[in-house]
């Protein structure tokens, strides 16, 4: 059975990519294959990762697209162009429109760093989210795997895991903390479940 095509958006150094990497070289991830990482940062340490994997990336930026609209039908371009099935939101700091996120219903993944509902939505990413959470003073907190839709981290949740806060906890060594026993954990088996259930489908319309 062919496995489901997957494309990687990132913006930064690439921490979830490198898991999924991982995840996929590992077994974890088995019915999906990581054939595309897309930037929209101009040296992304990502996209080396991806380099060092051998896996196809490209770097699309708004400011050379003419805006979010360009950005966007290039990138549905590429990503028809190879046969993608799924895209997983590793780190990526942009917000996808509704115009794009209705053409991939519950085919694009995101994690975010805390356990919707609480700490999400727009405003809420990267370190302000550990921010929040501490001086909320919330004990647990964690990630979350969800399919995205129009509404920022409004899709339907797929995975959570829980991390307790610590005395003396910083944004930073939460935001670490957070990643190592959640992030990295239940992206790569979101991404498998996910995966397996495009390629049974498939096999499913095939038979």
């Amino acid at each position: 059975m062919l496995k489901t095509r997957i494309a990687v958006l990132v913006s930064g150094g690439g921490t979830n990519l490198q898991a999924l990497i991982d995840a996929e070289k590992s077994g974890v991830i088995k019915s999906g294959e990581i054939v595309l990482v897309v930037s929209n940062v101009k040296g992304a340490y990502a996209l080396e990762r991806a380099e060092k994997a051998g896996i196809e990336h490209m770097t699309l930026r708004k400011r050379d697209l003419g805006g979010q609209e360009g950005f966007e039908r290039v990138l549905q371009a590429a990503l028809e162009e190879r046969g993608i099935e799924l895209i997983i939101l590793a780190g990526f700091m942009s917000i996808l429109s509704a115009d794009f996120t209705s053409k991939w219903p519950m085919r694009i993944i995101n994690v975010h760093p805390a356990l919707i509902p609480s700490f999400c939505g727009k405003g809420y990413y990267g370190l302000k989210v550990h921010e929040a959470a501490l001086s909320y003073g919330v004990k647990v907190t964690g990630a979350t795997v969800h399919f995205v839709n129009e509404v920022p981290d409004g899709g339907q949740i797929i995975a959570q895991r829980a991390v307790y806060i610590e005395d003396g906890d910083t944004p930073e060594t939460l935001q670490l903390r957070v990643m190592r026993e959640a992030e990295w954990k239940i992206l790569p088996e979101a991404a498998e479940t996910v995966s397996r259930q495009i390629m049974e489908g498939k096999d499913e319309i095939q038979h």
